[in-house]
């Protein structure tokens, strides 16, 4: 991804009363000495040594097979007000943090979780504040967090926030009516205190320089129909705009924050169909347009820009519990009968039904913390510790404001949030959040991955060969594309880790990978190193040195726009052009991966814009069209971006002409004499100030 432009807030501090617990644990800290902030980065988790929560690391040590991932990272949970103090077995948030310091790390995760009326669809997470107590959300939960996370002694701490999972997703299919609607979720629908603890957590605590803030996006399998998918999105805008709490605020989203959806479905693809049937009509994916985690958040991704966010979000994946390895991992495709055999006898993700989400039987350790895996994510993160129940089986009385959900219960038939079938939930389970032993041992031996020294895992300590042949494909003014030469394994290769000047930048599964987030004109060093299923990582490639080009880049993808000037004037007030983008590879282009970028300045006037699409042979519906701002480059404060919903475009064809215009909401004039993309040409000819991206990446044009 591109480097982020840092947007500083002044830092608020709410002069609201602290909880006792909370002011307890920070007159027990020595007052800190001042620290200079770590400078901001694209994706935190790059050159990143992340926190090990001692806590959770001793318990999983204690468990047979837990030592093998009893030292890896991930997020401490403020599950109530009396966490930031400290709750028995458990340390307070500063505790926290001056133990991250001992440890030499500089990368903390934290999940933000006690919205008024949390919830609202799940009992077993309910929480302590009622539906209206905003006010106390604010004053006793997060600005406590906030001032402990703003102490200097904190300063080169990178703080990774996950915000409130479960909430906003609930908004969009648990308040409407549905058969998974509940009277809880029209209630915070109605009164909006989800959507105003959001946007003020993301106001108070995004005013901290190195704070990073996610924000919860559910799963595939909760938000991954149509008519999820994008007012989903909405509503995630909507939150983030609240409050005092704008976009910059937001660094990423995250996805199956604690649930079980698998990353990858190797054997079941979307697009699959069985006898001439699509596997979408399958009872299991139920006419859903994802199959997994992994093409889900990518897609999700790209949707949040189209409504707003910045076109350099990240993502990140739980894979805590997400593996479903072990023996009854299917090794190939189901048998081509029909579609429910096909799905069924091929999806890794082994659940009954894809609504179930409380301790999953059959479920195991998934992908270990990894930083850049994949385009568009910033990483795979345990946001689960795994081992913890995510609710009781039964009822159980306590002070901690968590009911008895029968979706917990392994004995109840369901309902009509999982199609009425019986929950797959594993017996005799506590209260969400404690140990829950059993699980964490069935975790460790379904763990895909496998893991050393358990059933199913590997004592192989045989490393693959280097990677050879490290060559740069395709170069930008902020990117470079390598490819390599296939390392071999005695039990096989997993994947390749990819630095930069000698820091890991990205994983990959396959033998290609591009960086972003680069600078112009700039040498970089490049290794990789194979790894493979017992963990074993190879020695080094040789280092190739790659110079990205000049400028803002240019694109050397098999795609290009053409444009033509419909604007005789370049004084009135609307900015008006013809565009058609042409395919001149030999493979189709998805459109929904395409992004086109016109360049110009809007001088004085209004700075909100609106924008219209006059006529399109591909149809004025299916393109999405939004002004941004760019920087301070000459003619090219802003840029005009088009997108496509859906469709694909053949090889070597043109979606045919587009008309499109722009106009400052006061209607004031512009003077396009200077715009970077503008050109007096009036027939359609190739542009090469206007810049095509595709999946983020410049494929056609230069840009400034």
């Amino acid at each position: 991804m591109s480097s982020r432009g840092t947007i500083m807030h002044g830092l608020r501090r709410r002069l609201a009363a602290v909880s006792a617990l909370a002011m307890g644990a920070a007159l027990a800290v020595a007052i800190p000495t001042t620290a200079s902030a770590a400078a901001r980065v694209d994706n935190p988790y790059v050159g990143a040594t992340a926190y090990v929560n001692p806590d959770w690391s001793a318990k999983a040590a204690a468990e047979p097979g837990g030592s093998a991932i009893a030292d890896e990272p991930g997020f401490v949970w403020m599950d109530r007000i009396a966490a930031i103090g400290g709750t028995p077995g458990a340390m307070s948030l500063r505790e926290h943090l001056d133990t991250a310091l001992d440890q030499g790390a500089n990368l903390f995760q934290v999940v933000i979780y006690d919205l008024p009326g949390r919830d609202c669809a799940a009992l077993a997470s309910n929480g302590e504040l009622g539906p209206t107590e905003l006010d106390r959300y604010k004053d006793e939960y997060i600005d406590p967090i906030s001032e402990i996370l703003a102490d200097p002694a904190y300063a080169n701490l990178r703080i990774v926030t996950i915000i409130e999972p479960d909430s906003l997703p609930n908004l969009v299919t648990n308040a409407g009516g549905s058969a998974g609607s509940t009277e809880a979720c029209a209630t915070m629908k109605a009164n909006g205190n989800y959507e105003k603890g959001v946007g003020y957590a993301l106001h108070t605590l995004g005013a901290i320089p190195n704070v990073y803030n996610y924000v919860d996006a559910a799963h595939h399998g909760w938000l991954g129909w149509d008519t999820n998918f994008t007012p989903a999105a909405q509503e995630f805008k909507k939150a983030a705009t609240s409050e005092g709490a704008t976009v910059a605020d937001v660094t990423g989203f995250i996805v199956n924050t604690a649930n079980y959806s698998a990353l990858k479905e190797p054997n079941v693809k979307i697009t699959d169909s069985v006898n001439g049937t699509t596997v979408r009509q399958s009872k299991w994916i139920d006419w859903n347009y994802y199959v997994d985690e992994l093409s889900f958040a990518q897609a999700l991704r790209t949707e949040l820009v189209s409504q707003g966010f910045a076109s350099d979000i990240g993502m990140l994946i739980d894979t805590a519990r997400n593996g479903w390895g072990g023996s009854d991992r299917p090794a190939g495709p189901g048998p081509t009968t029909g579609v429910d055999a096909f799905v069924d006898g091929g999806r890794v993700d082994r659940r009954i039904h894809a609504g179930n989400w409380c301790n999953q039987a059959g479920a195991g350790i998934g992908e270990r913390p990894t930083t850049a895996p994949e385009p568009g994510i910033d990483a795979y993160v345990w946001a689960k510790p795994p081992g913890e129940s995510d609710g009781n089986s039964a009822p159980v009385d306590n002070d901690e404001g968590k009911g008895f959900d029968r979706m917990c219960d392994p004995t109840y038939t369901g309902n009509g949030r999982n199609g009425n079938n019986l929950t797959g939930a594993l017996p005799n389970s506590p209260l969400a959040g404690h140990w829950f032993s059993a699980q964490f041992q069935e975790l460790v031996r379904n763990a895909y991955p496998p893991l050393d020294g358990t059933p199913g895992g590997s004592d192989d300590t045989q490393a693959p060969t280097a990677p050879t042949g490290v060559t740069a494909t395709a170069k930008t003014g902020t990117s470079v594309s390598l490819s390599w030469t296939a390392s071999t394994d005695d039990t096989g290769v997993t994947g390749y880790n990819v630095y930069r000047d000698g820091v890991q930048v990205g994983s990959s599964t396959t033998t290609s990978y591009t960086d972003t987030g680069l600078s112009a004109s700039t040498a970089y060093s490049y290794t990789v190193k194979a790894k493979d299923a017992a963990g074993n990582v190879s020695a080094a490639s040789s280092a190739l040195s790659a110079t990205t080009s000049a400028g803002g880049g240019t694109g050397t993808g098999a795609v290009k726009v053409q444009y033509k000037n419909t604007d005789s004037s370049a004084t009135d007030n609307q900015i008006r052009m013809g565009l058609q983008l042409v395919n001149t590879g030999s493979t189709a282009v998805d459109l929904s991966t395409v992004k086109v970028r016109y360049w110009f300045t809007p001088e004085s006037g209004a700075s909100t814009f609106g924008t219209a699409c006059d006529y399109a042979v591909v149809g004025c519906g299916t393109l999405t069209h939004s002004v941004k701002t760019a920087g301070s480059a000459a003619g090219a404060s802003h840029y005009l971006e088009v997108g496509f919903g859906s469709g694909t475009l053949a090889a070597g064809a043109s979606t045919g002409e587009i008309q499109l215009r722009l106009n400052k909401s006061d209607w004031s004039n512009f003077d396009e004499s200077d715009d970077y993309s503008r050109s007096a040409t009036t027939s359609y000819a190739d542009a090469p100030k206007i810049g095509v991206y595709v999946t983020g990446a410049l494929a056609w044009g230069t840009a400034p």
